[in-house]
């Protein structure tokens, strides 16, 4: 089974331009998602998809594999669909460029299900909320599935409501996503939905069209960079290089 990485990686962010060149540690933000999702070995190859010189020219830089894509496109989802029309696989793998503490075994959790299910069409993880103020933030979406660990609802609300049941755990996305062929061929085939268009959570188009999503529970302390602020979180965790090698 051949199976491609792919970094979607995107200037022009709303809440924070320029994110994925964002420096941590003297490295562009992008170059740390890189070097974890290296240290998948089922990977067959990994590219970084952006629709910025700015980025291509970095990934140039630091020898990452990297491919050109549409500036159209609207979600991440639909840059892997690109990137999937250019280059053959059995299985796509997402991997958010702005999770530079993503765990390779966090990664690897999104491929195995496809070994056991060959109808399996799309994977995507999820790990329990600790931090409450991820509970109400509206940039982190919350996950709900049903006793079969399939996608229910994404909501950036808080939520089930605990009305009937007080012991609940509540989840969190990790976007890190697996797709076979034939379901990213759907995704950029097919229009926006409504409760995705509401919420903006891309997965949503999926659950809408009664596409099956395998929520694999994950134990993830990653940080997503959605704001400045973020980032600032994330320098403080990760261990500058010339750290790490005692140089």
């Amino acid at each position: 089974m051949r199976i491609i990485g792919i970094i979607p990686a995107r200037y022009k962010s709303s809440r924070f331009p320029g994110k994925p060149l964002a420096d941590i540690h003297g490295k562009p933000m992008i170059w740390w998602v890189y070097q974890q999702a290296m240290k998948v070995k089922e990977l067959d190859e990994l590219y970084v998809a952006t629709d910025d010189e700015r980025i291509k020219d970095s990934c140039d830089k630091y020898g990452m594999n990297v491919i050109m894509t549409s500036e159209k496109h609207k979600d991440c989802i639909d840059r892997a669909g690109e990137v999937a029309e250019k280059i053959a696989a059995d299985i796509y793998i997402l991997i958010q460029g702005d999770e530079p503490m993503i765990e390779p075994e966090t990664i690897k959790s999104a491929i195995s299900p496809f070994y056991d299910n060959d109808e399996l069409l799309v994977t995507n993880l999820m790990t329990k909320i600790k931090n409450p103020v991820d509970l109400v933030n509206p940039t982190v979406p919350k996950v709900i599935v049903n006793r079969d660990g399939y996608g229910v609802y994404l909501t950036r609300f808080a939520a089930p409501f605990p009305k009937g049941k007080l012991e609940y755990n509540f989840y969190k996305q990790v976007c890190v996503y697996g797709f076979r062929p034939d379901s990213l061929r759907f995704f950029c085939e097919s229009e926006r939905g409504v409760i995705e268009e509401i919420e903006d959570i891309g997965i949503m188009r999926f659950i809408e069209n009664f596409y099956k999503v395998q929520f694999i529970e994950v134990e993830s302390e990653t940080i997503a960079v959605d704001t400045p602020n973020d980032l600032e979180r994330v320098v403080n965790v990760i261990i500058a290089p010339e750290k790490e090698t005692g140089l």
